[in-house]
């Protein structure tokens, strides 16, 4: 695997023009997996110790941070992130921080799982970041206060240990915790300002819950659904297909650049796991002029022996411009992957495979379930 970058120290100070242009990143491996902390899936900051200059919800909004030179409030400069105010040591002989100063704030992850990556985005805290972070991850059942994840009895595992990072800066981290998690404390120390957290992994759904419901959309990314790949992500990534609720906007669906050729385009999926599929929607959600004309859906199961072969389940059908298709399939079909393919090009903003887990299905669902600690 590739080192991932490292930034440490302040950045320039802002002096002019676009405020992204001395922006420090890189390409993360792990940003292949989906934000557990996406709102759309219902992630929150449920609490901080400290919002003196920027609020802490701030952190989890999937828009770039912006920044405004000119706007101040009466507490000062008005940044697009989290920021607390300067710590203070005890007395004028001792007026720094101690070494275990810190402030935090909690995060409840939209969809709980396995987290592979964390982004601590600093983007336009030049001067005023942490001068290092930490996270760490626990798992709790239902819906805990922040009064009882900060309790002595909860387990919290470091899956970033106290790092320095850099200011103006996508700090990423690569995490190895092969464990489910449902919340998640990030720390900076001493103080300062984070503007965005990312936090990519996979989803592991609670069996019971899934058991409980009987039939659900087996590709969802909440239920554990998965985008293995895609032809093309030009102007929108594939994983928004499946994505909680309909499309609000044409970028919050998948959308591919126009072919000149006679190909056409795809995505294959992971099935949160084996399972009997009953129905099918595509929905073009706001793609007036530039849905797909036509798609088929295919499926394949991994599980049931070999390698599995593609079965196509819905033939080349004529699509039309925002508008939810659905298809009740003659026969339910059993599988552990599905691709959609769009003719010639276009986009789709989701796509719903309605079913049931099979027996093994949900034995093996539970006992990865169990594995990771759930």
């Amino acid at each position: 695997m590739t080192a991932i970058p490292s930034f440490t120290g302040d950045a320039n100070p802002y002096g002019g023009g676009d405020p992204y242009a001395d922006y420090r990143t890189a390409d993360f491996p792990f940003t292949q997996y989906a934000d557990l902390a996406d709102r759309r899936l219902g992630a929150g900051v449920i609490a901080a110790n400290d919002e003196f200059f920027a609020q802490r919800e701030n952190l989890l909004v999937p828009e770039r941070a912006e920044f405004d030179p000119e706007h101040f409030g009466h507490k000062g400069k008005i940044m697009d992130g989290w920021e607390t105010r300067r710590r203070r040591g005890v007395s004028a002989e001792h007026p720094w921080p101690t070494a275990d100063d810190h402030d935090w704030a909690l995060i409840r992850l939209g969809a709980p799982g396995v987290v592979r990556g964390i982004v601590v985005d600093t983007a336009h805290f030049r001067g005023n970041y942490p001068q290092a972070v930490s996270v760490e991850g626990a798992c709790l059942p239902g819906s805990p206060s922040p009064e009882e994840l900060l309790a002595d009895d909860v387990k919290w595992t470091t899956l970033v240990p106290r790092t320095p990072v850099g200011g103006h800066a996508a700090n990423g981290f690569a995490v190895s915790a092969e464990q489910r998690f449902t919340h998640l404390r990030v720390n900076q120390h001493p103080d300062g300002g984070i503007a965005r957290l990312r936090v990519h992994g996979e989803v592991v759904p609670d069996p019971r819950w899934l058991a409980a419901l009987g039939t659900f959309d087996v590709a969802a990314l909440e239920n554990g659904g998965q985008v293995e790949d895609a032809s093309d992500r030009f102007y929108s990534p594939a994983g928004n297909t499946i994505q909680p609720g309909r499309s609000r906007k044409m970028d919050d669906g998948w959308e591919t650049r126009r072919r000149r050729d006679r190909g056409n385009d795809w995505i294959r999926y992971r099935l949160a796991a084996q399972a009997r599929i009953r129905a099918i929607e595509i929905d073009t959600a706001y793609l007036k002029g530039n849905s797909a004309g036509w798609a088929s859906v295919s499926v394949k199961d991994v599980d049931g022996g070999g390698a599995g072969e593609w079965r196509e389940v819905l033939p080349r059908t004529r699509l039309q411009p925002d508008t939810n298709h659905r298809f009740v399939l003659p026969t339910p079909v059993v599988g552990t992957h599905a691709r959609v393919d769009i003719y010639p090009d276009g986009g789709i903003s989701r796509l719903r495979l309605h079913g049931s887990l099979t027996d093994e299905g949900a034995a093996r669902l539970s006992a990865r379930h169990q594995e990771l600690g759930g």
